[in-house]
């Protein structure tokens, strides 16, 4: 299978988690750059946080012509973050592959938790403050590892912010794309050359696999989504230990 076959496929595989889930995208993206491709971890991560910018941000679209962004507190959410990410950002290509590869390993491990307990929403009114602190948090993951983030940024909307899990995924996507905009503007010339020409396909793939993610999403039990999505997460989570403590 061509490296141009594979782009496509991954693509659209990351882009049905984000469709049908509202975020993890990345967490599959990352991977599948460095394993299926052949990126470095600092070329992958730099890599996906373009592809998360144009897949969140046409999710996004969807989402805020359904009214289900919480712009307010979004905007708080991203305007915390985005320092942050494009700080770490700066920071990645200086760290070896194996740490990279180890630290990804461990959110995976984190997001497929998280996918697993989502709940509703917890009882209390959101706070500016918990909002700042938990959107700083969130840009420098963004920025260091190259993910969305948006598979954290909803639990913590849910269970932190008490924001409804309908409004939670699109204001998600606001914050997802915000961090991942500035964490890929400050990479920029910082790592080797990236293959764009397999990036661009991966992309397109990502966009189209988003939309008919919302339609499986609307056809499929949530939890049967979050199985899959956690059981993939934690078998990449494996590989990539492997990759970094026993591969030399």
């Amino acid at each position: 299978m061509t490296a141009l076959v594979l782009a496509l496929v991954a693509g659209a595989v990351v882009g049905l988690s984000l469709g049908s889930l509202g975020g993890g995208g990345s967490v599959l993206a990352v991977p599948a750059l460095v394993y299926l491709l052949g990126f470095s971890p600092q070329q992958a991560t730099t890599a996906s946080l373009l592809i998360v910018v144009a897949t969140s941000a046409t999710a996004l679209f969807a989402h805020a012509r359904a009214g289900a962004v919480r712009w307010r507190l979004g905007a708080l959410f991203a305007a915390a973050g985005a320092g942050p990410a494009a700080a770490a950002g700066l920071l990645t290509h200086r760290v070896p592959g194996a740490v990279l590869t180890g630290a990804f390993a461990v959110v995976a491990v984190v997001a497929a938790v998280l996918v697993l307990r989502r709940r509703a929403p917890a009882a209390g009114a959101t706070r500016p403050a918990r909002a700042a602190g938990v959107g700083a948090g969130l840009g420098a993951l963004t920025g260091f590892l190259g993910v969305g983030g948006g598979f954290l940024a909803v639990p913590a909307l849910v269970g932190v912010l008490a924001v409804p899990l309908s409004a939670a995924v699109g204001t998600g996507l606001l914050v997802t794309s915000v961090n991942a905009a500035a964490a890929f503007a400050a990479r920029i010339g910082t790592v080797t050359a990236v293959n764009w020409a397999l990036v661009g396909p991966f992309a397109a793939t990502a966009l189209l696999g988003a939309w008919d993610g919302r339609r499986l999403a609307a056809r499929v039990r949530p939890v049967v989504l979050q199985r899959v999505f956690a059981a993939a997460l934690l078998t990449v989570a494996a590989l990539m230990v492997v990759d970094a403590v026993l591969i030399p």
